[in-house]
């Protein structure tokens, strides 16, 4: 997957850790598909990322649309919104294409507190994405600890390890792949889609940990690998 070559769709792109990577993203030479519920908010977010980058290949589009242009798709949505997106896009993934979920069930989507997780019959986001993914579709979570902050700040490196989950080898390569063109952060491969439970649980406690010490991106670094 070559950086200049690749379509990277963020669905949910016009929130702040989506807006955050389609900045990286398209920093880095890829060209990006800015996805949102409303075309309107999409365009202005693919504005806004040419404002801050002159050359970017950046482009505004309704979920769906943005969905079918990319082989790779992040879906950074609230988890409230996390099934109705995932079903308004079954007819747009490719066959073979990365979904990429980077979804955390903390109760602020219920109304409670945002650095509490909510237990999930799944037992996890990911998990539960995965019920709604079509056949053929490959599933990795990832991107759960990096800080909205952190991304959009462009002059420095984000300085934060990214686990990944998946049971697709080819599909955590390509995740890889899209990790490296992030300066300062570095993947992980976490193991099988499984243990998205632990990772989405660790995401909630650094919210957690941001708000406790008023830190605006307190990231991760994973010591002893190489």
């Amino acid at each position: 997957m070559s950086n200049r070559l690749t379509t990277i769709a963020i669905i949910g792109g016009t929130g702040a850790e989506g807006f955050g990577l389609a900045l990286r993203f398209a920093r880095a030479g890829a060209r990006v598909v800015i996805g949102s519920r409303d075309a309107g908010r999409a365009h202005d977010a693919a504005r806004r990322v040419l404002e801050t980058i002159p050359r970017a290949q950046v482009e505004g589009r309704l979920n769906a649309d943005a969905a079918a242009q990319a082989g790779v798709v992040v879906l950074t949505v609230p988890l409230a919104a996390q099934i109705p997106t995932l079903k308004s896009l079954r007819e747009s993934l490719r066959d073979g294409a990365v979904l990429v979920d980077a979804t955390v069930p903390v109760e602020s989507a219920i109304g409670g507190r945002v650095s509490h997780t909510i237990a999930l019959w799944a037992g996890s986001a990911a998990a539960q994405a995965a019920r709604y993914v079509p056949a053929g579709v490959r599933l990795v979570s990832a991107f759960h600890v990096l800080g909205a902050e952190a991304l959009a700040r462009l002059e420095a490196p984000v300085d934060c390890d990214v686990p990944i989950c998946g049971d697709d080898a080819g599909a955590k390569a390509a995740v890889q792949e899209l990790v490296a063109m992030i300066p300062g952060a570095r993947a992980i491969d976490a193991g099988p889609l499984e243990n998205s439970r632990l990772i989405e649980s660790l995401a909630a406690l650094l919210i957690s940990l941001n708000i406790r010490h008023k830190a605006k991106s307190l990231g991760i670094r994973i010591t002893g690998l190489t």
